[in-house]
């Protein structure tokens, strides 16, 4: 009876040791989604963030104004469609974040920083 039960033992123990011991099945872990970093400045003022670029792109971070300025954003389709358009109100000597969400077709997205005279610097991102 013993022998049997230690047997019995022995093969739950190692039942459980080759589950545990398993590699994980392929496919049960996804890739992260490409991002792309962004760094624009314009004098003393920038925008710096990540666009990610999920099903529908995000574009996130830190904008940064000195004096007066402001931050524009545009999504375009493959085709080079405009899908969206996005502007702050102008900031003065302040920071504060930023999150964009895009329309789902955007392969492209252009964002600005403009500033009080109108000087501005821009930034083409595609998606990868």
């Amino acid at each position: 009876m013993k022998t049997h039960l230690a047997a019995a033992l022995g093969s739950v123990v190692l039942t459980a040791g080759a589950l545990l011991g398993a590699p994980a099945a392929s496919g049960a872990q996804t890739a992260p989604y490409p991002s792309t970093p962004i760094d624009i400045r314009l004098g003393a003022s920038s925008i710096r963030g990540t666009l990610t670029w999920y099903g529908s792109p995000v574009a996130a971070g830190t904008f940064r104004s000195v004096g007066c300025n402001r931050m524009w954003s545009s999504a375009y389709d493959a085709s080079g469609n405009e899908l969206a358009f996005s502007s702050t109100s102008t900031q003065c000597d302040m920071t504060s974040h930023f999150n964009i969400a895009f329309p789902g077709a955007t392969e492209s997205v252009e964002i600005c920083l403009v500033g009080a005279n109108l000087a501005r610097k821009c930034e083409w991102y595609n998606r990868p």
